[in-house]
């Protein structure tokens, strides 16, 4: 294949207000979601973009990333060798990011030349990516802790009469019998057919995740997110052997090394990387081979107007989470619920395109 030059790339970052303040356990109130965006042009007229995501803090670090230390290094590059660009960001910067910001930045990168690849293909990401099927299972997460309990139902029924067959709540009171008593609404609430799955964000301790998971065992809950600090690969292992309900992590975990912990000592039921800071679909391609190496169902956090193709790409596909900030709002496609499923789109490319009348009055900063 002829080498496809990166004639240039622009990058910026945009602040989207939320439309009301939204809560969980460990990373207080979002008020705004920050989006930063990379588009990478190439000398035989190709565009590409990408992008990743972060819940209010650190987008202008992840920007400076892109412009200042990643950008200059990649004018000249082969856009159709990407496991070569991905290597070149990964060891450069290795030293001073590895796991870190460098990861958000990565994925940006990353996705804008799968966007491209895609676009020389003719093809959309879900048939490129892996091409199982062209719409996944999904569930709506919401960020509601701070919700009271009637407005946590009222919300989550507002989920079901968008068509949604599985729904997310988060815990983490400081008195668990609240908790459970507000995942015991929600139950009653949905009823026996409707998928439900509670994130405690790793606010607990090993004693309270085990106390709260049996008190919730006969909700029939699908799995129970993060209920520690995610480096914490053997402690839940312990937590998976004390409950019968599935664990699920992975949204923290933003090198292949630290999945193969996970996955070695976890215990987990469900894998959970996210294409925005696992360096991008290269990187959550990699996650999930390794879950099907594990007979583990690959789900995702986040950027799910993204996701739902990866989602759709993979036979061992578990759950695609539609996120509680809106990133397809502010597109040209949004997502779409199809009997319950969510359905891939059939765009050319990643199948994201940003709506430059919906970000552009959000824009912080560009190159």
């Amino acid at each position: 294949m002829p080498i496809r030059k990166i004639k240039s790339i622009k990058n910026a970052i945009y602040n989207i207000p939320l439309k009301e303040v939204l809560s969980d356990a460990k990373h207080g109130d979002h008020t705004h979601f920050e989006i930063i965006v990379s588009t990478i042009f190439t000398d035989d007229g190709y565009e590409g973009t990408g992008y990743t995501y972060t819940g209010g803090k650190g987008g202008r670090a992840i920007f400076s990333l892109l412009e200042d230390e990643i950008k200059p290094t990649l004018i000249g590059a082969d856009a159709n060798d990407i496991q070569a660009v991905w290597n070149s960001m990964y060891w450069n910067l290795h030293y001073v990011g590895r796991g870190g910001i460098l990861s958000f930045a990565m994925s940006a990168i990353d996705i804008a030349l799968w966007d491209i690849k895609c676009k020389t293909l003719g093809k959309p990401l879900y048939q490129v990516a892996g091409g199982a099927s062209d719409r996944t299972k999904c569930y709506a997460g919401g960020i509601d802790l701070n919700f009271s309990q009637e407005k946590l139902l009222t919300n989550i029924q507002g989920y079901l009469d968008r068509g949604f067959h599985a729904v997310k709540i988060k815990v983490g009171k400081e008195n668990y019998l609240e908790d459970v008593a507000r995942a015991e609404a929600v139950r009653k609430l949905i009823g026996s057919d409707i998928k439900f799955m509670v994130d405690a964000n790793y606010s607990m301790s090993e004693k309270q995740a085990i106390q709260f998971a049996k008190a919730i065992e006969p909700l029939d809950i699908t799995w129970f997110e993060e209920p520690t600090l995610p480096d914490e690969y053997e402690m839940y292992g312990r937590i998976a052997d004390a409950t019968t309900i599935p664990l699920a992590m992975g949204e923290n975990l933003h090198t292949w090394h630290e999945f193969t912990y996970a996955f070695a000592q976890s215990k987990l039921g469900f894998v959970q990387p996210d294409a925005s800071n696992i360096g991008g679909i290269t990187g959550w391609l990699e996650i999930a081979e390794l879950a099907k190496q594990h007979n583990i169902p690959v789900c995702s956090h986040g950027m799910h107007e993204l996701h739902v193709s990866l989602l759709s790409s993979q036979s061992h596909a578990g759950y695609l989470e539609v996120h509680s900030f809106p990133i397809d709002e502010y597109t040209t496609r949004p997502i779409q619920i199809e009997n319950g499923l969510a359905l891939a789109p059939e765009l050319v490319g990643t199948g994201v395109e940003f709506d430059p009348v919906l970000v552009t009055p959000h824009l912080v900063k560009t190159s």
